[in-house]
């Protein structure tokens, strides 16, 4: 898969909705209903990261949940790439971007969601082709000022800024013309996870929908 190709279809994903849940899940068990929840709150683009010994899976039992698109997140070799498009992952997210992890993505036809955090980063991954981008960890890096910023010598580079991404400050993201959509755990937190609350869940995804 070409990058050009791959963005394309990474963009497409993207503006599916504003919030792409990022989700850290430790138990298989609660997959499905998670999914389900946040697809019936309106959230159908789900990056699950590869930070548990159960993420792969988790991508697996999503990937059958009717409506879902599930990415892996957190690719942070080959083997991960390979490992996660053979879970079922349509997509994939990295925290930053490698020659070895491009080459992988491009050689398993996994589309990339490629991390960058600098405008030098941005630069060379647009060379290569990867127009759409995750801007990671947005915050720490400046937040929606730096990503403004960044579009002004780059508008060809659009994002999905990810790290301390709130529902307070997600609108200042989203209001960006570079932006397509924001990644965010506060849909999907821990507790209401354990607690299997998985109403309260489609609540937070249905008003996550509504930021835009």
């Amino acid at each position: 898969m070409t990058p050009s190709t791959a963005s394309k279809i990474t963009s497409d994903i993207c503006k599916m909705a504003p919030v792409m849940p990022v989700l850290v899940v430790e138990d298989v068990a609660v997959a499905r209903p998670l999914a389900e929840a946040l697809i019936a709150g309106g959230l159908s683009v789900l990056e699950v990261t590869l930070r548990t010994p159960a993420a792969l899976d988790v991508i697996k039992e999503m990937a059958n949940v009717p409506g879902a698109t599930v990415g892996a997140g957190t690719l942070l070799s080959p083997k991960d790439v390979t490992a996660a498009r053979q879970a079922g992952a349509k997509f994939g997210v990295t925290p930053g971007t490698t020659d070895r992890l491009l080459e992988a993505c491009e050689a398993e036809d996994l589309p990339l969601l490629p991390g960058a955090a600098t405008a030098s980063e941005v630069l060379s991954l647009l060379e290569r082709g990867y127009t759409v981008q995750k801007f990671f960890p947005a915050e720490a890096n400046g937040g929606p000022s730096a990503l403004k910023a960044i579009g002004a010598p780059l508008p060809e580079a659009m994002f999905c800024p990810t790290g301390g991404v709130t529902p307070q400050n997600a609108m200042s993201y989203l209001s960006l013309k570079n932006t397509l959509c924001v990644g965010g755990s506060w849909v999907a937190p821990k507790a209401l996870i354990e607690a299997g609350k998985w109403d309260d869940i489609e609540a937070l995804a249905r008003a996550a929908c509504h930021l835009v």
